[in-house]
């Protein structure tokens, strides 16, 4: 973790930020499954889903978004929201949505593992930007 002076540093508190984010959008997901709303679930409908099928996918996201709010396995957590929404984007693909659905579901991986490579000095050795 990037300390300056016994301070957390500027890249640790955007990284924090960010991740922070990231997992209030998935659980903010998460409790839209879990509460269906009357057009939520006739929107799901439309795609073949069921209730049932909310439930469990509100239940991925949220075991999603708490092992990557957990520090030491913030890794597992951003690979695992990766799937989660690579598969949201193939459902959206598939169910014919405008491309512009695609692009939180896309954006949301992309943010978690720059939250996680702006503090973890293993990514960045692995994945360096500028040599």
């Amino acid at each position: 973790m990037a300390k300056q002076h016994g301070k957390r540093s500027l890249t640790w508190w955007v990284s924090a930020v960010m991740s922070g984010l990231v997992v209030l959008a998935m659980l903010a997901a998460a409790s839209m499954k879990f509460v269906q709303p009357e057009d939520y679930v006739e929107q799901a409908a439309e795609t073949g889903m069921e209730p049932g099928h909310l439930t469990t996918l509100g239940v991925l996201l949220t075991v999603c978004a708490l092992v990557y709010a957990i520090p030491m396995s913030r890794v597992l957590g951003a690979i695992l929201i990766t799937g989660y929404f690579g598969g949201a984007i193939a459902a959206h693909m598939l169910a014919g949505d405008p491309i512009g659905t695609l692009v939180v579901p896309a954006l949301i991986p992309v943010l978690a593992w720059l939250g996680v490579y702006l503090i973890d000095d293993r990514l960045r050795a692995l994945i360096p930007l500028r040599r």
